[in-house]
């Protein structure tokens, strides 16, 4: 399982005292880019296939309070991915200093071109780089429906929306 640790600064602490969501998000997307770049993902690399990750959602669980202090530390497994690897969700625990599970997160995106802005597959090396890591318990394969199931496209007539 890859996994990445973190010290809480300062800055990661909000007004309770407590790390604060945004740090949650930071250290997910550190962890994932560590793995990312390990695995053929880097900043050249994505250039070269003209390929870019978009987030759709991160849902994030919480389940107990932690401080400044210790160190955390985040996994990361692959909870999904589309068979031309266009699609993809990822699974993320946080563990304090003595090992509890303190949040875990499912994250869906894709990869865009970035030309055209489009949605695009994986070539098979990269595809083959990232279905190297550990899958989820629940893995499965998806879809485009499987990006569709929170939320919906806010109609352009709506109110407030221009």
């Amino acid at each position: 399982m890859y996994k990445k640790e973190f010290e809480i600064r300062w800055s990661d602490i909000d007004a309770n005292g407590h790390l604060a969501n945004t740090a949650y998000i930071n250290f997910m997307s550190h962890t994932r880019m560590g793995f990312l770049m390990k695995n053929g993902f880097g900043q050249q690399e994505m250039a070269k296939h003209n390929i870019g990750p978009v987030v759709f959602y991160e849902h994030i669980y919480y389940f107990r309070e932690v401080f400044a202090g210790k160190p955390v530390t985040v996994t990361l497994q692959l909870k999904g991915l589309s068979e031309d690897g266009m699609y993809f969700e990822f699974a993320h625990d946080f563990y304090d200093h003595k090992g509890r599970n303190f949040a875990s997160c499912e994250m869906m995106g894709a990869w865009i071109g970035l030309k055209d802005r489009k949605l695009t597959g994986l070539p098979s090396e990269l595809f083959e780089n990232l279905n190297s890591l550990d899958h989820t318990s629940n893995f499965k394969v998806l879809t485009k429906e499987d990006t569709r199931k929170f939320g919906k496209k806010p109609k352009e007539d709506q109110p407030g929306l221009s």
